[in-house]
C-alpha cells in the first residue's frame, strides 16, 4: 500500500521540464513571503478604519489589478514573459515596502493601486511562461506544480504571517517586499534568458491568418470568464471577510486564523498534484469546475453551522475551500491556456487575470458592504447561491459549448 502511494506521487510528478521545476521555486521564494493581502482588512481595523474601508483597499487592489493584468498581458505578447516576470516582481517588492509606510487612508489606499498595477502584471507573463515551457501532454500537470508551490509558500507566509502580525503588522509588509524582490533576483539567476523571438519562434513558423484571432472573438471564453468572475467573487472571502468572521464571530486570535488558513495551503501543496494526475482526461474540464463550484457554495454554509465551536467551524469550511480549489482551479488554467496560441497567449492570460481582479474588486467591496449590512449569516448564503449559480453555468456551457474541451 505504501508503496503503491509513492509511485503514485512518482508519477504525478512526472514528465514535468527542469525549466518548471526552476519556476515553481521562484513561486515558492515569492509567496513563502506573501502575508499582507491575507491580512489586509485586520490591519486596516488595527490602524482604526472600519471593515468596509478594509474590503475597499482590498476592492483598490483588485482595480489596480485589472490594469495590471491588461498591461502584463499587452507586454507579454510585445516583448515577451521572461522581462514582465522579473521586473514585475522587482518593482512589486518595492512597493510593498512602500505601502507599509503609509500613514493615511487615502495614502494606503493610492499605493494599493500602484502596488497592484506592479504585482499583477507578473500574473499573465507567468501564465505565458508555463505554457512555453511545458508540452500539452504536461499543461495541467505543470500548472498544478506552479500552484502547489504558491500554495505551499502561502501556507508558510500566513502561518507565520499570524505570528509576525501578532507582535508587528508592519514588519509584514517588509517580509513580503523582500521576498518578492528576491524572487525577482533568483529568477534572474537560475532560470535562462527567454528572448521574444524565441518565445514566438515555433509558432511563426506554424503562422497563418487565424493564429492570432483576438480572444474576444472566442464567444466560449468570454462566458467561461463570466463565469470564473463569479466563482471568484465567492472564493475572494477567503481573503477579506472569513478573516474578520473568524476573529469577531468566532472569537479566534491572529495565530489560529494564520495557522487555519494556512492548512489551505498545505493540503493543496500535499494533494493537488496527485489529485489531477488521476483526474486529468477522464472528463472535460468544464465539469471539473462546475463541482469546484458547487463545494465552494458547501463550504460558506458550513459557516452557519450551529456549532459551539468556532475553531471547529473554521476548520470545516477551510477544508471545504480547499476541495473547491484543487478541483477546478488547476482545470480552469488548462481550459483557457488550450483555447490560444502564441501569437494571443498575452491576450487569453491578460484577459482571464482581468477576470479573476475585477472579481476581488466586486468580491471584496460586496462581501464587506454585505457583511455590514445583511449580517455575516446573510453573506454567506448569498455566496453559496452564487457559487451554485456558477456551477450551473458551467453544466450549462459543458452541454452546449463544451463537448470537445
Amino acid at each position: 500500500m505504501i508503496s503503491q502511494t509513492l509511485q503514485l506521487y512518482k508519477d504525478a510528478y512526472s514528465g514535468l521540464s527542469r525549466r518548471i521545476w526552476l519556476l515553481a521555486i521562484v513561486m515558492l521564494i515569492n509567496r513563502s513571503g506573501t502575508m499582507v493581502l491575507a491580512f489586509m482588512t485586520l490591519y486596516c481595523k488595527h490602524l482604526g478604519f472600519t471593515t468596509e474601508q478594509g474590503g475597499m483597499v482590498v476592492a483598490i487592489y483588485g482595480i489596480g489589478a485589472v490594469f495590471g493584468a491588461f498591461i502584463g498581458g499587452k507586454l507579454t505578447d510585445t516583448v515577451g514573459f521572461y522581462k514582465i516576470q522579473y521586473m514585475a516582481l522587482l518593482l512589486g517588492g518595492i512597493m510593498f515596502i512602500m505601502l507599509g509606510q503609509m500613514p493615511t487612508f487615502a495614502s494606503i489606499c493610492i499605493c494599493t493601486f500602484l502596488l497592484s498595477m506592479c504585482n499583477e502584471s507578473f500574473r499573465p507573463a507567468n501564465a505565458a511562461a508555463i505554457a512555453f515551457y511545458c508540452t500539452p501532454q504536461t499543461m495541467t500537470q505543470s500548472f498544478s506544480l506552479i500552484r502547489l508551490s504558491i500554495n505551499l509558500g502561502w501556507g508558510i507566509g500566513v502561518a507565520l504571517g499570524g505570528f509576525v502580525a501578532s507582535i508587528n503588522y508592519h514588519l509584514l509588509f517588509w517580509v513580503d517586499g523582500f521576498t518578492s524582490i528576491g524572487a525577482g533576483i533568483f529568477l534572474l539567476l537560475i532560470l535562462p534568458k527567454v528572448s521574444f523571438g524565441e518565445q514566438i519562434g515555433t509558432a511563426r513558423k506554424e503562422h497563418h491568418p487565424a493564429s492570432s484571432v483576438s480572444a474576444l472573438q472566442d464567444k466560449t471564453f468570454l462566458v467561461f470568464l463570466l463565469l470564473a468572475t463569479l466563482f471568484a467573487c465567492c472564493f475572494f472571502q477567503l481573503f477579506t471577510t472569513i478573516p474578520v468572521f473568524m476573529k469577531e464571530n468566532l472569537n479566534l486570535n491572529e495565530i489560529k486564523i494564520g495557522t487555519i488558513m494556512a492548512m489551505n495551503g498545505i493540503i493543496i501543496a500535499l494533494i493537488e498534484m496527485v489529485l489531477v494526475f488521476k483526474l486529468e482526461g477522464r472528463r472535460p474540464y468544464l465539469f471539473y469546475m462546475a463541482i469546484s463550484s458547487i463545494l465552494m457554495g458547501v463550504a460558506f454554509l458550513c459557516l452557519n453551522l450551529p456549532l459551539t465551536s468556532g475553531l471547529i467551524i473554521a476548520v470545516i469550511a477551510v477544508l471545504v475551500v480547499t476541495s473547491s480549489e484543487m478541483m477546478g482551479m488547476p482545470f480552469m488554467n488548462s481550459y483557457y491556456i488550450s483555447r490560444s496560441n502564441e501569437f494571443n497567449r498575452g491576450q487569453y492570460t491578460g484577459l482571464y487575470t482581468m477576470a479573476w481582479s475585477t472579481a476581488q474588486v466586486i468580491g471584496s467591496s460586496g462581501g464587506a458592504f454585505l457583511a455590514v449590512h445583511t449580517g455575516f449569516n446573510g453573506l454567506w448564503y448569498i455566496a453559496a447561491s452564487c457559487s451554485f449559480l456558477a456551477a450551473a453555468g458551467y453544466f450549462f456551457l459543458l452541454k452546449f459549448k463544451g463537448r470537445t474541451i
